[in-house]
């Protein structure tokens, strides 16, 4: 930016003042003018305001998409349908096949696991949110950062040039 631009962009903003702009936009020309960090970790920071229902099915989406879930489920339908099929006597089986009981079980699983592993994507649909916001603080303040330190250079350069020609 030249000078010419940083005079009219502060004059525009002496004038209209910050309403106009976003909030984010706002809180960037904060963070500049105060220097102040604006990289924060998102997961700690939303992860501190969440409940114990939240944690919860946090955990149960995380466990139920795990391989060691899918492997363990496989195991129990295994041995569930040779119980009942082979190993136990014709008296003794409690769910023969066709597996109704089984199926039964399988489907409220299933009606459970699925809101609660719902309720967790959307949270971290809102964590994803969060950290994309600030990432575009961060990318826009380093931005503007860089912007001034290319002001820096090309005024030193300059200066550089002016001493150079005064020695010629």
């Amino acid at each position: 930016m030249t000078d010419e631009r940083i005079r009219a962009l502060a004059h525009e903003l002496l004038e209209s003042g910050v309403e106009h702009l976003s909030e984010t936009q706002r809180r960037s020309i904060m963070n500049i003018a105060q220097k102040r960090h604006v990289s924060r970790n998102a997961s700690q920071h939303y992860d501190e305001g969440m409940t114990f229902g939240q944690r919860l099915s946090d955990n149960v989406a995380k466990w139920g998409g795990s391989w060691f879930f899918v492997s363990g489920f496989g195991i129990f339908l295994v041995a569930w349908a040779l119980l009942n099929s082979w190993l136990l006597t014709s008296d003794a089986r409690f769910d023969p096949y066709p597996y109704i009981f089984l199926n039964l079980i399988l489907s409220m699983i299933a009606a459970i696991q699925a809101p609660i592993i719902m309720m967790s994507q959307n949270r971290q649909a809102a964590k994803d949110r969060i950290e994309a916001q600030l990432d575009y603080e961060v990318n826009l303040k380093a931005e503007l950062e860089i912007m001034s330190l290319h002001d820096k250079h090309d005024r030193m350069h300059a200066i550089l040039e002016q001493i150079a020609a005064r020695k010629v």
